[in-house]
C-alpha cells in the first residue's frame, strides 16, 4: 500500500494552488485528478465563446499571477486552457490524471486515511478535498417525460448555436451561463424562450470601475458566512454578467426588448407541454433589487471614503414586466426543438466516508479545517469567505491549508 504524506483529491485551480505551496515546503504529496488533462472544466465543459466573467487581474494562482497586457480584459476559453497548461509545465505538479477517487475513509487505528481509487489504495496522513461544488449537472426528473425528438442538454454540453437543431430554443435558468447562452442564441437569429430564476443582476461597470473591482475593494468578497441572510444563501446563483466582447451587462429586460420570450420557473412537463409558475414578475423584481442594493453599497462606500468617482445612473428598463404570464407552453406549437438546462450543479461529497456534512450538505469545517485531524477542504466558496472559491482568493486559502498541514506534521 503506497504511503503518501498528503493526498489532494482534485486537480483544478484549488488542488494546483495547494500543490504549489506544498512543493515550496518540500512536502511529499500527490494530486489525484479523474480527468485526463488539466483544465478539464474549461476545456470540455464550457461553450466555444466562453470567457471569464472576472477581469484578468483577478487571476491570482500562486506563482502565476496575471502579468499580461490586458488586466481589465476577460480571458477567453482557449487562453484559460493555455494558462493552466503553462502552470502545469512550469511547476511540474505531482498529479496523476485519469484517476478517480472512490472513497476516503479513516484508518482503523485512527491515524490517517485510506484513499481508494479504481486501481490503488493509498495510505495518507493528510487528505485535502479540492473537488469543488459542481459535480452533478442539475436536470429535473420530469425531463424524461418530454418528447424524444427534443434535444435536451445541460449548459456544460452546449458549444455554439450551429451545433443545435434548427428551430427555437428553451433555456431554463438565468444565472451567468443561462443568460450568456441565451444572449448568444438570440443574437445568432434563434427564437429563444427563457425560464427566469432567482439570480440577481450586476452592472458590468459602474462609476468608473468594473463591478468586480468594486466588490473586491468594498470587502464584499470578504464577507463571512454569518453575514449572509441564511446559510442557504451560500448556494445562490452568481449574478447575471458577461465578459464577452470586452465585457457587458446582461439585463433580462433588454432580452425581452430584443424578442426573448421570458417565462416563470419550470414546474413540470407532460408530453409536449411544460408547466410554468406565474412568478416571472417576482423574479425580475428580485434581479432588479439585487442590482439596486449593489450600487447603493458602492455609492455608500464612495461617499464614506470620499473617493473621486463620477456619479452614474443605470438604465431603468421595464420591458420584462410587460411580458405575458404563460403557465403552459406547448413546445411543438412554439417550434422548440432544443432545451438547454442551465440550472447549475449539485455537490457530491459522498466519497468521504465520515459524517462531514451539515443539514445543507455543506462540509462542516472552520476555514477549511475539519474536526477530523488531517482532513481539509480547499477551493469551495464560503470556507469562511466567498473569496475562497474564486481565483482571486483560492491561493491565499491554499497557503493557509498548507501551513495547517505543516503545523500538524511538526
Amino acid at each position: 500500500m503506497p504511503q503518501i504524506n498528503t493526498i489532494i483529491v482534485g486537480g483544478g485551480q484549488a488542488g494546483l494552488a495547494l500543490s504549489y505551496y506544498l512543493l515550496q515546503q518540500g512536502r511529499e504529496h500527490l494530486v489525484l485528478e479523474q480527468a485526463t488533462q488539466v483544465a478539464n472544466t474549461w476545456r470540455n465543459q464550457r461553450w466555444d465563446s466562453f470567457t471569464f466573467v472576472t477581469p484578468n487581474w483577478a487571476i491570482r494562482l500562486p506563482g502565476a499571477e496575471y502579468q499580461g497586457d490586458a488586466p481589465d480584459g476577460y480571458m477567453p476559453r482557449n487562453d484559460i486552457v493555455a494558462y493552466f497548461e503553462q502552470y502545469m509545465n512550469r511547476f511540474a505538479f505531482p498529479i496523476r490524471f485519469g484517476t478517480r477517487v472512490a472513497s476516503v475513509e479513516p484508518k482503523a487505528d485512527g491515524d490517517g486515511y485510506l484513499v481508494r481509487t479504481d486501481e490503488t489504495v493509498y495510505d495518507a496522513a493528510n487528505v485535502v478535498i479540492a473537488t469543488g461544488l459542481f459535480q452533478n449537472p442539475k436536470i429535473p426528473p420530469f425531463s424524461a417525460d418530454l418528447p424524444a425528438g427534443i434535444l435536451q442538454l445541460h449548459s456544460s454540453k452546449y458549444r455554439n448555436p450551429q451545433a443545435l437543431p434548427s428551430g427555437a430554443v428553451l433555456v431554463v435558468g438565468t444565472g451567468q451561463s443561462g443568460c450568456q447562452i441565451a444572449e448568444e442564441l438570440y443574437q445568432s437569429g434563434r427564437t429563444v424562450y427563457q425560464c427566469v430564476g432567482s439570480a440577481g443582476r450586476a452592472p458590468r461597470r459602474y462609476r468608473g470601475k468594473d463591478v468586480f473591482e468594486w466588490l473586491n475593494i468594498t470587502g464584499f468578497f470578504d464577507r463571512t458566512v454569518d453575514k449572509l441572510p441564511s446559510p442557504k444563501a451560500k448556494f445562490l446563483a452568481a449574478p447575471q454578467i458577461s465578459g464577452r466582447d470586452g465585457g457587458h451587462t446582461l439585463n433580462l429586460h433588454q432580452f425581452a426588448r430584443d424578442g426573448v420570450v421570458l417565462l416563470g420557473r419550470i414546474l413540470g412537463a407532460q408530453d409536449s407541454t411544460i408547466k410554468l409558475a406565474p412568478d416571472l414578475r417576482e423574479n425580475l423584481t428580485r434581479a432588479d433589487k439585487f442590482e439596486a442594493e449593489l450600487v447603493k453599497m458602492v455609492d455608500e462606500y464612495i461617499a464614506r471614503n470620499q473617493l473621486d468617482a463620477p456619479e452614474e445612473s443605470l438604465p431603468n428598463l421595464r420591458d420584462g414586466f410587460e411580458a405575458e404570464i404563460i403557465e403552459e407552453l406547448n413546445l411543438k406549437a412554439a417550434g422548440i426543438n432544443t432545451i438547454i438546462w442551465a440550472m447549475g450543479y449539485s455537490a457530491d461529497f459522498s466519497l468521504i466516508r465520515l459524517p462531514i456534512l451539515d443539514s445543507d450538505a455543506f462540509p462542516v469545517q472552520k476555514r477549511g479545517v475539519t474536526a477530523y485531524p488531517g482532513l481539509y477542504f480547499v477551493g469551495l466558496p464560503w470556507l469562511d469567505t466567498q473569496k475562497t472559491g474564486l481565483l482571486l482568493g483560492v491561493g491565499d486559502h491554499a497557503a493557509l491549508i498548507a501551513s495547517e498541514i505543516a503545523a500538524r506534521d511538526r
